[in-house]
């Protein structure tokens, strides 16, 4: 008997007898999982390792059917008699089992893209896609606080939040998603088209997993900026872009959209007809109004924020946008934004002492986020250093030296931010607190003596910056373990001086 096509089916076919391979078991992962065994697929699900926190899912979906290897190696080799491919987004393009369902003509998808194909079609909730190297899971929440505000039943997915597939499977419908991509999710994404999509920036992050083979000459960040535009396919109302990013604008224009999307700018300046931007201290629209030739609506002003930092500006604007294009109204974007605080370790102001802030953005992991973070301080102790991700810091530190009092370097590619402060502003002091004459610093210890060092760095009037501009994994579990480390180191500090 031939068994049915996985590309021809959707939520409201029976997929028995298709025979369903998930790599990889986070969150994403066990969902698909969980949703394919409701379908009546075959499961076999592969991984590494899986996370701590979800073992006793494992163990229910096994007693729901799922075949479940977890050991090294299981994601080396794809099953025979695949019919799909689920793969979770941290496997690169040449991983050997993606490779091997290549060469099989086995679809590879993401769990984006089995979402998409899982939406009720009686219900199918429009989704407002956010991407971009930095920003993505702000200007979700934002958003998502804005829709709701409206009124509206919605939820924040993806990439932050509910894992898709229970988002579009759940009985209850949503009137609409919130959806954070990340390009790696996006990279596994073929269907998916969303209402009106944004990418907020695009900036050198994730340039090792876009790496070509050894001697290959490929940029990887041609391969990078390619999948944040796969964002706009298919865009039914409003591809958002960064008047400030030049390169968003390109993949707008480069989009294949349906006919009467509209392309709508964000700035932090005065707005031109068919943008968002500022004026004085309000936020305005002019592209979702009648007379956008001639005037603006105000959407919210400074005060309805949480922070004035310009990067988090710019995330509004960019959430406002998705949701003008949604219908909602303008009220309910100042409420939205009003009602939003964000998440920790974002621009969070730790202590005030001695004239000094201490400031956590742990979460700023890559060059350009630690430079939106650098841009709204001065002067400023950065700290800085972790896993670069094959990043640079050149432009940083040409840019936003002048800024700097001092710098406080941890992490395994702090040689890297060093190299460049030497070469573009040599005379800003800098204390490497990983290395001294006995080697490494260990434990909590390391963040003790960063508080310290930066201590004897910063004047009044300074801020002490911790935004690394790299991952946190060399050396913590989490950019959040870094940043509770800082703020309890920052805590203890204050509190003996």
């Amino acid at each position: 008997m031939t068994r049915p096509d996985p590309s021809d089916l959707g939520r409201a076919d029976s997929w028995e007898g298709v025979r369903a391979v998930v790599a990889g078991f986070g969150a994403s992962g066990a969902a698909a999982v969980d949703n394919l065994l409701h379908l009546g697929a075959e499961v076999h699900a592969v991984a590494e390792s899986v996370n701590p926190k979800i073992l006793e899912r494992v163990e229910l979906l096994e007693v729901l059917g799922a075949r479940i290897d977890v050991h090294e190696g299981a994601t080396s080799v794809l099953p025979e008699d695949t019919d799909v491919l689920v793969v979770s987004p941290g496997f690169r393009p040449d991983a050997p089992i993606i490779l091997a369902a290549r060469e099989r003509g086995v679809p590879v998808w993401g769990e984006v893209e089995l979402a998409w194909r899982l939406r009720d079609p009686e219900h199918p909730a429009p989704w407002l896609c956010v991407t971009g190297t930095n920003g993505k899971t702000t200007t979700v929440q934002m958003l998502d606080s804005i829709l709701r505000a409206a009124g509206l039943r919605s939820v924040a997915a993806g990439n932050v939040g509910l894992p898709l597939t229970e988002a579009v499977m759940d009985p209850e419908p949503y009137d609409v998603i919130a959806v954070e991509l990340s390009s790696f999710q996006l990279h596994y994404t073929d269907t998916v088209a969303a209402e009106s999509a944004v990418v907020l920036n695009v900036a050198e992050d994730h340039l090792d997993w876009y790496d070509g083979p050894a001697g290959s000459e490929v940029d990887p960040m041609v391969g990078y900026a390619h999948d944040k535009g796969r964002i706009y396919q298919g865009v039914e109302r409003a591809c958002v872009y960064n008047a400030a990013d030049p390169e968003t604008e390109r993949l707008v224009r480069e989009a294949d959209v349906v006919e009467g999307a509209r392309a709508i700018g964000f700035t932090l300046g005065v707005p031109g007809p068919g943008m968002v931007g500022v004026v004085d201290d309000i936020l305005v629209d002019r592209a979702f109004i009648e007379q956008r030739t001639t005037s603006a609506a105000e959407l919210c002003t400074f005060e309805d924020l949480a922070s004035t930092a310009p990067h988090f500006i710019a995330n509004a604007l960019a959430a406002a946008a998705l949701a003008r294009a949604h219908g909602v109204s303008q009220s309910a974007v100042r409420d939205g934004l009003r009602a939003f605080q964000p998440d920790g370790h974002r621009i969070a102001v730790v202590a005030e002492h001695a004239g000094i802030t201490w400031v956590d953005d742990s979460k700023a992991t890559n060059p350009h986020a630690a430079a939106s973070s650098l841009a709204a301080f001065a002067p400023v102790v950065w700290v800085a250093g972790g896993l670069a991700k094959g990043a640079r810091f050149d432009d940083l530190v040409r840019q936003l030296g002048d800024r700097l009092r001092g710098v406080v370097l941890i992490g395994r590619d702090r040689g890297i931010i060093a190299d460049a402060l030497s070469r573009h502003a040599p005379d800003v002091p800098v204390i490497d607190v990983d290395t001294d004459e006995t080697g490494v610093v260990a434990g909590d210890d390391r963040m003790r003596r960063v508080v310290a060092a930066a201590a004897t760095l910063a004047q009044v009037g300074d801020t002490v910056l911790l935004a690394p501009g790299c991952a946190s994994m060399d050396q913590f579990a989490d950019y959040a373990a870094r940043g509770d480390a800082f703020a309890a180191a920052v805590t203890g500090y204050v509190e003996e001086h």
